[in-house]
């Protein structure tokens, strides 16, 4: 690791003027790999005719030219604010950033963070990624020239109410530029934090620490591949470090007086029936322990997790539920790489991924074969609707995930679900305004 930590820099954020929308709960959304499509899409779509969703998860005539929707995306921005329903606050800011719904709070703040590369090990990545999803999320915001959305980063820091801690509390003490409650329940506001001594109050204590990536691994990876497009040299050869796409949106959280709270991941497989998945088990000499029961979901939810050792729930979506466990050693011991940490091999995600989806059931790794959802009445919804197979897993401890992470060992993508997420639509970043 080198000696610089996290470097968070101030910018004008862009963001919907008052009395343009019908509200700003309205024109909000959760994280763009988090809508569920295409039902929770067009109930977005249609709450607000200036929801971020278009911008996000743009839509074009033709659904297979992603040039077009990202056309779209970035003609609907550049509308926007030339109409006055997205405006730029006059001076750059460092934003405090609070969420609240009943006992659970999270405050962190929202800036520029300056990319570093992986080596550097300044922000921790514990997720693979999927290629064509960083290359749509690159296309989106070379298009648009932005950071629609920011990705959510955990540190830990000393506990004390001292740094950035001591800036976040003086300011909610303040009127907040923002203040809304989104249909989930979490109440949410903003404070922008310009005074030269407080921003240099921020940075001070953060570059002492270095950061996890809670949420946001694809557009992390998208960040340094626009970092890398745009960067340039300069006259001397060196990189050119004043390039806007140096810097990133994120919400930095300090889980040592805001824990995150780490959910599931679960899988849905559309074109796998659920009886074709029974029979494939049935008939593999090297496989799961499979017993079918029938409970409300909340039930097998917590059978699922008083099972020991490695397990997961499949079920068609009908309240009958079939719990895997009790992997045969052979069969782990045939799929699973032995070059990586043990804490990786036992894994539930390592285990799902190489022992049952690649080693039995044959299923690839690809959009149209593997639906990730982070809730688990959608998956199952889906499984339901599409007559497929959800799979339904549990929480990997944060723990682990930190552990894992910082020996540069990745977990297969889509392990965990770190939250709460920031709200999508409440502030943007564009690159193409001086700061």
């Amino acid at each position: 690791m080198t000696d610089e930590g996290l470097r968070l820099a101030p910018f004008r954020g862009l963001r919907y003027a008052p009395g343009r929308v019908s509200s700003l709960a309205a024109v909000t959304s959760p994280p763009y790999d988090v809508v569920v499509r295409p039902d929770g899409l067009r109930h977005l779509e249609t709450a607000d005719p200036y929801n971020i969703v278009r911008l996000i998860l743009p839509q074009a005539e033709d659904p297979a030219d992603p040039a077009a929707r990202h056309r779209r995306a970035a003609e609907t921005l550049h509308r926007w604010r030339a109409d006055g329903v997205l405006a730029h606050d006059p001076e750059p800011a460092v934003y405090v950033y609070e969420q609240r719904k009943g006992e659970l709070l999270q405050r962190g703040v929202i800036g520029a963070l300056s990319l570093s590369p992986p080596e550097a090990g300044i922000v921790l990545p514990h997720e693979e990624v999927i290629a064509e999803v960083v290359e749509d999320r690159a296309a989106l915001m070379r298009e648009t020239a932005a950071n629609p959305e920011p990705l959510l980063l955990s540190y830990r820091g000393s506990g004390t109410r001292t740094g950035a801690t001591a800036v976040i509390e003086r300011t909610i003490a303040r009127p907040p530029l923002v203040a809304t409650t989104t249909e989930d329940g979490f109440a949410h506001r903003l404070w922008a934090v310009t005074d030269a001594a407080e921003l240099a109050e921020i940075d001070a204590d953060l570059s002492r620490h270095r950061a996890l990536i809670a949420d946001g691994h694809h557009r992390w990876a998208t960040y340094l591949r626009l970092r890398e497009e745009h960067s340039g040299t300069a006259a001397n050869g060196a990189v050119n470090g004043s390039s806007p796409w140096n810097y990133g949106l994120v919400l930095l959280v300090d889980t040592a007086r805001y824990p995150l709270q780490v959910r599931a991941i679960h899988r849905v497989l559309p074109r796998l029936p659920l009886k074709q998945a029974l029979d494939l088990l049935d008939r593999a000499e090297e496989g799961f322990r499979v017993r079918k029961f029938e409970a409300p979901l909340d039930e097998a939810l917590e059978e699922l997790a008083d099972t020991p050792g490695n397990a997961f729930l499949l079920t068609e979506g009908d309240g009958v539920f079939h719990l895997l466990d009790r992997p045969s050693p052979r069969l782990l011991e045939r799929t699973i790489a032995h070059d990586r940490p043990c804490a990786w091999r036992e894994l539930d995600a390592t285990v799902l991924h190489h022992a049952l989806l690649d080693g039995l059931l044959r299923v690839p790794d690809r959009p149209d074969t593997i639906g990730y959802l982070h809730h688990t009445e959608a998956a199952v919804a889906q499984a339901a609707t599409h007559g497929g197979t959800a799979v339904l897993m549990r929480a990997v401890p944060e723990e682990t995930v930190r552990s894992l992470a910082e020996q540069g060992v990745t977990m297969p993508r889509k392990s965990t679900s770190f939250g709460p997420k920031p709200a999508t639509g409440l502030i943007l970043r564009t690159v193409d305004t001086p700061s």
